[in-house]
């Protein structure tokens, strides 16, 4: 069973985190100035830590937080059409108990899943510098060694992919090299977990039709498939 006292003692650290100071000032500047469509709310603004069921097998790993997503609502993928597109397909493959969240506190539930992000802080064009990235990696790490039933992370983009190895290699000191290359649909393991790639749920990928909603449950699908060949 998953330490769920731990896991909340690592989700008020990450909300707390102030170590990149370029993202700091990025995601308070945005919180306070805000855009015309949600000049009456109250943004989030800080670290956006991960989210769903603390049984999971499967754990999503996006890139960032978006501005006016993430950063506004206090929850990853919440409030943004990447979020849409993805809890769409995550209810249509039993994932989530609803297809659509616009606020963190609507209670969608996620079943059988975790979702969290490489880098907790909403980037300036959503470009993370290295040392950015770098001082975000232990927390992935951290949430997936206290997600004890995790068999199969589901990284969305290139991005993730890089995120989900590096947490695992953190984890279990299994590093594979070379990296296994990234694809929509791509398969691998290390450290005792399978990992199953998928182009990220962009605007960009889905206004271009280079993800639809029928990849993206397949992948989904697949993980499922593989979460539950692993009998735990």
């Amino acid at each position: 069973m998953t330490d769920r006292a731990a896991l909340a003692a690592l989700t008020a650290e990450i909300v707390d985190c102030r170590r990149c100071p370029r993202l700091v000032e990025w995601r308070e500047r945005v919180a306070r100035d805000k855009v015309a469509r949600f000049r009456d709310e109250t943004y989030w603004g800080r670290p956006v830590p991960g989210f769903g069921d603390p049984e999971a097998r499967i754990l999503i790993v996006g890139l960032a937080p978006a501005a006016h997503g993430g950063n506004r609502t206090g929850r990853v993928f919440t409030g943004d059409a990447s979020g849409d597109f993805l809890f769409a397909a995550m209810h249509a493959v039993g994932l989530a108990d609803r297809p659509v969240s616009r606020r963190a506190d609507d209670g969608l539930t996620l079943l059988d899943a975790y979702v969290a992000a490489a880098v907790r802080c909403a980037p300036p064009a959503n470009k993370p510098l290295p040392s950015e990235r770098d001082n975000c990696a232990p927390y992935l790490a951290r949430e997936l060694g206290l997600l004890e039933r995790v068999r199969v992370l589901l990284p969305l983009g290139a991005y993730g992919w890089g995120a989900a190895f590096r947490a695992i290699a953190a984890t279990t000191g299994d590093d594979p090299r070379p990296r296994p290359r990234f694809g929509h649909g791509a398969e691998a393991s290390a450290g005792g977990y399978a990992v199953v790639g998928s182009y990220h749920p962009s605007q960009q990928n889905t206004f271009t039709g280079r993800l639809t909603q029928a990849m993206l449950r397949g992948v989904l699908t697949r993980a499922h498939e593989l979460a539950a060949a692993t009998g735990t």
